[in-house]
């Protein structure tokens, strides 16, 4: 990781003050923000979490799915967590936080919209920064691609009726033409965009695709630190005259963090698989694609919703809870065998840039 990346747990702290900061000092500018809207969807938002999504998808090769019959353990697990265990847990820890741990401290509505929040992270396995965590734990990276492509395809199918079905059980009505069309533009259309760049660029050779993926790294991070800034600048006042509200909302995502990677890391270690497999599909399975979580749930729930502050504090919790796990599943490498790394040429696919 270059020295940007490396403290990127400091430029989101600094991303949420700044939010913070000018919610306060422009409210005129805030308030243009969050009318400037097309059919429910924030434009300004939209386009950050583009900026976000779209080099990750030029970055995923969908063809190594034909791969996945090599090594069918770990993708396996990994797709147990992420559609059977993770948001089925996450909704039973919404309902139980804030429907009788803390039930005298929110009320009914806002607990409703906390509890939809914490679902949509639950239904949006990782994608953006899969590939970080895997890199941090020297990860198979071609493995870790495939379990990245599968996750999208599934996803792109199972998210909506999931996220709707759980919400359901929230008693919340989901507009499904809104949440179609979240899918519909956070997932599917960058998605055939990546696919569409990264043909083109491979057709220059595959040093020209290394060469705008390295070059595109650092605005997927910007473009996360702009999101978290302004969708806290959006909440600046709700925040700032509710503080317990991040902490109440902060309790069950880390609970449901570390329980998932200690579910997922102690499956994997009794199903025998290398570490560079093991910690990749645990991490891969405790983080959330909160890019999508935060689109859905302004889509759903408004700008200013707390299902939206529920999702950003995901991003608060998410950065620092993800670089622990990474220094415990290197601590622990010794739990689990090795095996060599499979050879980008056997995958189809290079390492992550």
């Amino acid at each position: 990781m270059g020295r940007f990346e490396r403290y990127l747990s400091v430029w989101v702290a600094l991303a949420m003050a700044g939010g913070l900061l000018v919610g306060q000092a422009l409210p005129g500018l805030v308030e243009w923000t969050a009318s400037a809207t097309v059919a429910h969807v924030n434009l300004v938002v939209a386009v950050f979490i583009w900026a976000m999504i779209y080099p990750v998808m030029v970055q995923v090769d969908f063809t190594a799915i034909r791969h996945v019959g090599q090594r069918p353990r770990g993708l396996v697990l990994t797709l147990i967590i992420n559609w059977l265990v993770k948001p089925f847990t996450m909704a039973a820890l919404g309902w139980l936080f804030f429907r009788v741990v803390f039930a005298e401290l929110v009320d009914p509505a806002t607990a409703h919209e906390y509890i939809a929040g914490m679902i949509l992270l639950g239904v949006a396995p990782c994608t953006a920064m899969v590939f970080v965590w895997s890199r941090l734990t020297e990860g198979n990276a071609a493995y870790t691609l495939v379990q990245v492509s599968i996750n999208d395809v599934i996803m792109i199918v199972a998210f909506a009726p999931l996220a709707a079905f759980l919400l359901g059980l929230s008693d919340i009505t989901v507009p499904w033409e809104t949440l179609l069309l979240s899918v519909v533009l956070y997932v599917i259309l960058p998605l055939v965009a990546g696919v569409l760049t990264r043909r083109h660029l491979l057709r220059q050779g595959r040093a020209r695709l290394d060469q705008w993926l390295a070059h595109s790294k650092p605005g997927t991070i910007i473009g996360l630190l702009c999101t978290v800034a302004l969708l806290f600048g959006l909440q600046a006042d709700r925040i700032l005259a509710q503080p317990q509200a991040i902490a109440l909302i902060a309790i069950p995502l880390l609970i449901q963090s570390y329980g998932i990677f200690v579910i997922a890391y102690l499956a994997a270690r009794r199903l025998r698989l290398p570490h560079n497999i093991a910690a990749p599909a645990s991490l891969i399975g405790t983080s959330n694609f909160f890019e999508l979580a935060v689109a859905v749930a302004i889509s759903l729930f408004g700008l200013t919703s707390g299902a939206a502050l529920a999702t950003v504090v995901g991003v608060l919790v998410e950065v620092p809870v993800m670089l622990s796990l990474v220094a415990i599943a290197n601590r622990t490498r010794h739990w689990f065998g090795a095996e060599p790394s499979l050879p980008h040429a056997q995958a189809g696919v290079s390492g992550p840039q």
